[in-house]
């Protein structure tokens, strides 16, 4: 009989044991994000990596580890949202509006209501360059020339499509269309292959400095004569260029265009607490994530609750409240 209460007890003890260890297991499991960017020369990357490298301070607090992804850019970020394949994704805010209204790529597929918009991030700038052998001062100077709009899936792409049809330019008829990756432009150029190529990026940038450094003299064109087009589109707006971060370019002046914001988006599907972390820790950090990448530098908290097309996920909702941004 002491024998088998001796057993009992010993028994019991054990399951404790494990219940305890299970339920400390259990709270301490780490949950893997994963943030789609761009390529590793533009913005987007080190704007995935300087969120992510904020949240994974706090991992002990929060127990997620976040990851960064190089994408082929905003469609694909937001189509890999919405499968489930990415768990946040970096966007531009027209791919934000069009994929919400059901618009451009997602018109057969009709209005992407499970997106969430979680907040902008930096302005990004439609970026036209040339090389100065190629004769090309003016957007009109682009046809029968050799341009890279960028590679089908990046946000890029249409907007150089818009820039091509607000100047009257077919980009099927009028120019040698090329799709390559932003990545792979500055080196295209430089080799002579291209004349020309679009880059929606935030500058500085560092494809932008590539392109510029090389031994073929580039500038950056004007793209001027937007009232039509920013009344059309109202995710779109003026910009400039700032000639200061690329001495090596041939402008004297800060070069006009217009552009867009980056956004950061995920699903509706997207757990509450994970939202929240991440709106979190870059907010309460404001100062040290404006000091990660010389593009953030204009930003304001204010601002960067500005652009969003699709709904604001509750647990971004749920901080700004707590500090009166909404």
């Amino acid at each position: 009989m002491k024998k088998l209460l001796i057993f009992s007890l010993a028994l019991l003890f054990g399951i404790a044991l494990f219940a305890g260890a299970t339920s400390t297991t259990a709270q301490a499991k780490t949950t893997f994000v994963t943030i789609g960017t761009g390529g590793i020369t533009g913005v987007y990357y080190p704007t995935g990596g300087a969120i992510a490298k904020m949240l994974n301070k706090k991992r002990k607090t929060y127990h997620i580890r976040a990851t960064v992804e190089s994408t082929g850019g905003s469609v694909f970020n937001i189509n890999a949202v919405l499968s489930g394949d990415l768990d946040f994704g970096i966007c531009q805010s027209d791919r934000q509006y069009q994929a919400w209204n059901g618009l451009a790529e997602w018109k057969d597929k009709g209005p992407q209501k499970n997106l969430r918009a979680v907040f902008t991030i930096h302005p990004e700038s439609v970026t036209l360059v040339a090389a100065d052998d190629a004769g090309i001062k003016t957007i009109q100077d682009l046809r029968g020339k050799r341009v890279n709009i960028g590679n089908p899936g990046s946000g890029q792409r249409q907007n150089s499509i818009d820039a091509l049809t607000n100047a009257g330019i077919d980009y099927k008829k009028d120019i040698k269309a090329e799709s390559a990756k932003a990545a792979e432009a500055p080196g295209l150029l430089q080799d002579g292959r291209i004349d020309a190529f679009f880059y929606t990026v935030g500058h500085p940038s560092g494809a932008i400095k590539e392109a510029t450094a090389g031994r073929r003299k580039v500038h950056f064109v004007p793209i001027t004569g937007l009232d039509k087009l920013l009344a059309k589109y109202p995710y779109y707006a003026k910009a400039y260029i700032p000639i200061k971060f690329y001495p090596t370019a041939t402008n004297k002046e800060n070069v006009p265009t217009f552009g867009v914001k980056a956004t950061l988006v995920t699903s509706a599907k997207t757990p509450d607490k994970i939202v929240y972390a991440i709106t979190k820790e870059v907010f309460d950090n404001f100062e040290a994530f404006k000091k990660l990448h010389p593009a953030y530098s204009v930003l304001t908290k204010k601002n960067m609750l500005e652009g969003m097309s699709a709904p604001m996920h509750p647990g971004a909702l749920k901080y700004f409240k707590e500090v009166g941004l909404k």
